[in-house]
């Protein structure tokens, strides 16, 4: 009996953690949080820009438009159509080289490797962009300035290319927490940027190095990277001018399929948390540290649940003060998030969509129960939105 009191306990006090944790991690970042440098001139490296599409390539031209108008000169675009009719694309440019798998691949690092094993020529650093994404002119500029400091990996910040659906309005708020949380404020106070799965670069020896052996399928690529990255205690550097617009996911079902497979990657993945915290003592690491307990946090949805779940039976045994905890937990994550809102310049849209938090929390609840067979569900996120960036 005793045991499971102490087990009740510890859990409510990792409950509560991942509830005070942003606004901890925000109160370190206005007091002690390291400048960066000033950009030192940085030569222009030679970028090999991968994008993979599966299935769909109705958003492709606008991407490739997108990223030949790049003002950078020294790259080449690698588009790699799994399981695509190409019939209907055509690239007028010799710095387009289309890739049409001669079997299916059905996997990120699978395509990647497909396009680094045809490259045209030896390139420094690759980037990967989705075939929904499209970028900034100078993304590869901002990017260079980072890799001029000496890091080996680099994220940008994906920005929200639709809020049409008060769906895509809710995906995009999750994004806006996340890129503030887990990319500027961490990686300000030492650590690492978490990876977002696109508007991201390597030295291309890195992402070989990480990926030879791993024998990685499925989605989660980009947790099995980052940690293999932070696992070196090498940062990941967190370029807030490196900018990549994301097709926001507008459709409920579509939204349950994606989020079934990032519940199922935590799943797969969370052991890496703890491993990152144990190597952290054994190299005083302050990266590892907090890059593990970042990776430590369930999906918002599940430790906002257990937090209701813990409130109420502490109501119900009148345990007053630590009902109260959660209560301010609450209160405190909520603040934090409409703070990472405000950081992040969410339009009007955005916040007229929270009010849609408990269907958005619904259908999260429906990926959950899909997380088991995610892979199967579905490989290819389809979207019904386009829009020209300009």
């Amino acid at each position: 009996m005793i045991a499971l009191k102490i087990i009740w306990w510890l859990v409510q006090c990792v409950i509560l953690f991942n509830l005070l944790m942003p606004i901890i991690f925000y109160c370190f970042y206005k007091l002690i949080s390291r400048k960066m440098p000033p950009p030192v001139p940085a030569t222009e490296a030679d970028y090999a820009i991968i994008v993979t599409a599966y299935e769909d390539v109705s958003m492709l031209p606008a991407v490739v438009q997108s990223l030949l108008a790049l003002d950078y000169q020294r790259y080449t675009i690698y588009v790699v159509a799994d399981k695509c009719d190409t019939s209907s694309l055509q690239f007028d440019s010799d710095q387009v080289v289309l890739l049409q798998p001669e079997v299916v691949l059905a996997g990120n690092v699978r395509s990647h490797f497909y396009a680094i094993e045809r490259f045209q020529r030896s390139h420094d650093r690759l980037t990967i962009i989705d075939s929904d994404n499209l970028v900034h002119k100078d993304y590869l500029k901002a990017l260079d300035e980072y890799f001029a400091l000496g890091f080996d990996s680099v994220q940008g910040v994906r920005m929200p290319k639709n809020t049409n659906t008060m769906y895509a309005s809710l995906d995009a708020a999750r994004d806006l927490y996340y890129h503030f949380y887990d990319g500027k404020v961490l990686f300000s106070l030492g650590s690492s940027a978490t990876l977002a799965g696109s508007g991201m670069a390597f030295k291309v020896n890195l992402y070989r190095e990480i990926f030879c052996n791993s024998g990685v399928q499925g989605a989660g690529f980009d947790k099995v990277l980052q940690y293999g990255i932070v696992r070196k205690n090498l940062r990941i550097a967190f370029a807030d001018k490196a900018i990549v617009w994301d097709e926001k996911t507008a459709r409920t079902d579509q939204l349950v399929k994606q989020r079934a497979r990032w519940i199922n990657t935590w799943f797969k993945y969370a052991g890496y948390s703890w491993k990152l915290i144990f190597f952290s003592f054994s190299n005083a690491s302050i990266n590892q540290f907090l890059f593990g307990l970042v990776l430590m946090r369930p999906p918002l949805f599940i430790f906002l649940g257990l937090g209701s779940l813990c409130f109420v039976v502490n109501m119900l045994t009148q345990n007053w003060w630590i009902a109260c905890s959660f209560v301010l937990g609450f209160l405190l994550f909520v603040s934090a998030f409409l703070l990472a809102l405000k950081e992040g310049n969410a339009n009007r849209r955005i916040y007229k969509a929270l009010k849609g938090v408990p269907n958005f929390i619904f259908y999260q609840l429906k990926a959950l129960l899909l997380a088991r067979r995610a892979n199967k569900v579905s490989v290819a996120t389809k979207h019904d939105y386009h829009q020209q960036q300009e």
